[in-house]
């Protein structure tokens, strides 16, 4: 169970720097979607996941959405790199 919280507390940290690393969204977009998430979950307790609410808020697409999402859930490998010791990367 703890394994499933952290890959999901990573994925809820990363779904937005991808989807801007992708240029899916702009950083705006992301710091609007996270102020909706914040007031709803402040005003019914609900919580909507990012892509969801980016999804409502026509900026991002289902097929844009499952790409991110699958490269959330990616894990990062660990490789030395030459003068900068260890670095993680993610194979596609």
């Amino acid at each position: 169970m703890w394994a499933q919280t952290q890959k999901i507390e990573y994925y809820e940290k990363r779904f937005g720097i991808i989807a801007v690393e992708k240029g899916y969204i702009t950083p705006d977009d992301l710091i609007k979607a996270l102020a909706v998430q914040v007031r709803e979950d402040v005003a019914n307790g609900t919580h909507r996941l990012v892509g969801e609410i980016l999804l409502g808020m026509d900026v991002m697409t289902v097929d844009q959405i499952e790409e991110v999402v699958t490269a959330a859930f990616q894990e990062p490998r660990w490789s030395a790199v030459p003068g900068r010791g260890m670095a993680a990367t993610v194979e596609n």
